[in-house]
C-alpha cells in the first residue's frame, strides 16, 4: 500500500519533476546500470552546441537531463587575441541563423569586432562574363511595386528603399567558426551559473571518446530497467543510456552508422582550398561590404569579406590544382588567386598545370595586361589581393551526402551527420543550425504535451520539417555546380541568358535571396 501511494504521488508531480525523480532513481539502482540522460548529443561543434544551448535556454526543456560528448578539449575553442590573424575556417551566417543564435542568447557573447556583415554579392560566369548582383534591397523586394521600380532606370522609389532600408538587413555575416563555438560555450557556462543552486541537469563530457554505441540489455527482473530499445553509449569514462541520442558528429557519424541509416551521395572530384587573405583596401566598420564569387569550369572561387583589409578565400578546384596551390610560395599563391578572378579559365589552368615552366607571378604579370577586365566580367570595385596570411592555406575534399531519414527510434541526426553540401552557396553551417533549431522546438513541444522525447511522436515532426527543405537546397546547389562545370557549348549560352534575365527581375532575385537566407 505504501509503495502504491508513493507511486501515485510521483505521477501527480509536474512532468519535469517526475523525470528528475525517475532519472535519479534509475541512476542509482545499481553499479552495473548506465547513467541515464534524457538527451545525449555527440558532437561539440557549432551545430551540437547550438542544439544543446537551445534546449538549456527554453523553459520547457531546461530541466531535461542533457549530456554533450566530444573527444576534443572544448576549452581550447577560443578565438585568438591577435587582431591581425584570422582563422581560415569561417562561415557565412544568414539572417535566419543569426536570429536563432540571438534567440538562444549566444550571439551576445561573440566577439563582434571579429565578425563582418556584408550587404551585397557580385557573382559572375568565368567563361561568358555574365553577371548578377545581389544586395539587401533585392532581399526585401517581394511585391509588384518593387518589380515595377526595378524595371524603371533611376527609379526614385528604388533609390529611397536603398537609402533607408539597406542598413536594416544584410545578405549574411562572416564569422570564424571558433568565434561561434566560443560564444556558444560561454552561453552554456552562463546558464550553468544562473542555475548554480538547482539540481545539475547538464554535463559537458569533453575529452571523452565514444568507443561504441549499442542497444541496452533487457530487464532481468521487476526491479531492473528494460533498456533493450535504448541506445547505450560506451565512452572512455563509462556508459550512458540515452532516451534520445542526437548525432551532431560529422559526415562520418557513428550515430548514423549505429542507426543503420543510409546516406547516399557522390564525390565532386574537387577540393576546397581555403585561406585568409589581405586585400589592398582597408575598410572601416561603417563601410558596406561586398562578397564576390566567380564560377570557373573547374569550380567556383569566392572572396568573402572579413574586418579591415582581411578576406576569406574559398576556392573549389580540381585535386591537382589544389595540390599545386598548396606548394606555392606566398607571393605565387597570391598571384594565383588574383589570376583566378582576373584571367580567362584557359590561362588559369595553364598556370596551375604541371607543364607550366614559369611561376604564377610571372604568368600573371604579362597575361593580365593582355586580358581586358570587361572580357572576364570582373566587377569594377573588385579589390586586389595583396598577400596571404602565413599558415592559413588548407584544403579538403568536396562531396555530397544526404541521409535517407534524419530520425530513428530514439535517434536524431543534425548538421553534417545528416547532410553534406558543396560550399558554393555557403549553406553548410546554416542548414545545420536550422536543424538544431527545429529539433529543439520539437522536443519542447513533446515535453509540453507529455510525450517521450525519443519517440516517433516527437521526432517525426523534425524529420518532415527539415528533410525536404534541405533536400531542395542540396539539389539546387548540386545542379549549379554541374551546370557551371561546363566550359563550352549551348549550356554556357543558356546559363548566361538565364542570368541576364534574372538580373533584371528584382522580385525573383529577392525571393531567391530570402530563400537562401532562410527568411522566406
Amino acid at each position: 500500500m505504501a509503495s502504491t501511494a508513493l507511486f501515485r504521488r510521483v505521477l501527480a508531480l509536474p512532468p519535469h519533476l517526475r523525470r528528475s525523480v525517475y532519472s535519479s532513481t534509475a541512476t542509482h539502482t545499481g553499479a552495473s546500470q548506465p547513467d541515464i540522460y534524457d538527451v545525449v548529443c555527440i558532437g561539440g561543434g557549432p551545430v551540437g552546441l547550438s542544439f544543446v544551448s537551445a534546449l538549456r535556454s527554453h523553459p520547457s526543456t531546461s530541466a531535461l537531463r542533457v549530456a554533450l560528448i566530444d573527444s576534443q578539449d572544448l576549452s581550447t575553442a577560443r578565438t585568438t587575441k591577435d587582431t591581425e590573424t584570422y582563422s581560415n575556417r569561417c562561415s557565412s551566417i544568414t539572417p535566419a541563423s543569426l536570429r536563432f543564435l540571438k534567440q538562444i542568447g549566444a550571439w551576445e557573447h561573440a566577439k563582434r569586432g571579429r565578425t563582418q556583415p556584408y550587404h551585397a554579392m557580385d557573382v559572375w560566369d568565368g567563361v561568358s562574363g555574365s553577371k548578377i548582383h545581389f544586395d539587401s534591397v533585392d532581399q526585401q523586394q517581394t511585391g509588384l511595386l518593387d518589380a515595377v521600380a526595378e524595371m524603371i532606370p533611376g527609379s526614385r522609389f528604388q533609390a529611397s528603399r536603398r537609402k533607408y532600408q539597406v542598413e536594416d538587413v544584410g545578405v549574411a555575416t562572416m564569422c570564424e567558426n571558433a568565434n561561434t563555438t566560443s560564444a556558444l560555450l560561454q552561453r552554456l557556462h552562463d546558464l550553468d551559473e544562473e542555475r548554480l543552486n538547482e539540481r545539475r541537469v547538464f554535463d559537458m563530457l569533453e575529452k571523452t571518446r565514444v568507443e561504441s554505441i549499442d542497444l541496452g540489455p533487457e530487464s532481468k527482473d521487476e526491479k531492473s530497467l528494460d533498456l533493450s530499445q535504448w541506445p547505450i553509449v560506451t565512452t572512455s569514462h563509462g556508459k550512458i543510456a540515452a532516451r534520445l541520442l542526437v548525432g551532431a558528429d560529422g559526415a562520418n557519424s557513428p550515430v548514423r552508422q549505429f542507426a543503420d541509416i543510409p546516406s547516399p551521395g557522390w564525390d565532386y572530384n574537387q577540393h576546397g582550398v581555403v585561406a585568409t587573405l589581405h586585400v589592398d583596401r582597408h575598410h572601416t566598420v561603417q563601410d558596406l561590404r561586398t562578397a564576390y564569387q566567380r564560377f570557373l569550369p573547374t569550380g567556383p572561387v569566392a572572396l568573402l569579406p572579413l574586418p579591415g583589409n582581411k578576406a576569406s578565400l574559398v576556392w573549389s578546384t580540381t585535386p591537382q590544382h589544389a595540390a599545386k596551390l598548396k606548394t606555392l610560395s606566398p607571393p605565387d599563391f597570391t598571384a594565383a588567386v588574383n589570376a583566378a578572378f582576373r584571367l580567362m579559365p584557359v590561362d588559369i589552368s595553364y598556370m596551375l598545370s604541371p607543364t607550366s615552366t614559369t611561376t604564377p607571378t610571372d604568368e600573371l604579370a604579362w597575361r593580365e595586361t593582355a586580358t581586358p577586365a570587361a572580357s572576364t566580367g570582373l566587377p569594377r570595385n573588385f579589390p586586389r589581393i595583396a598577400s596571404v596570411q602565413e599558415g592559413s592555406i588548407a584544403s579538403f575534399p568536396l562531396r555530397m551526402r544526404h541521409a535517407d531519414t534524419y530520425t530513428g527510434h530514439r535517434i536524431a541526426l543534425i548538421g553534417d551527420a545528416a547532410h553534406t553540401i558543396h560550399p558554393l552557396a555557403g549553406q553548410g553551417l546554416n542548414l545545420g543550425l536550422a536543424d538544431a533549431e527545429s529539433l529543439a522546438k520539437r522536443i519542447a513541444y513533446g515535453v509540453d504535451h507529455g510525450m517521450d522525447v525519443g519517440s516517433c511522436w516527437t521526432l517525426d515532426g523534425y524529420n518532415s520539417d527539415r528533410w525536404a527543405k534541405n533536400n531542395a537546397v542540396i539539389g539546387v546547389v548540386d545542379k549549379l555546380s554541374k551546370v557551371y562545370g561546363v566550359g563550352s557549348g549551348p549550356v554556357v549560352w543558356g546559363r548566361s541568358a538565364g542570368v541576364e534575365v534574372l538580373e533584371r527581375l528584382g522580385t525573383l532575385k529577392g525571393w531567391m535571396m530570402g530563400a537562401a537566407a532562410g527568411v522566406k
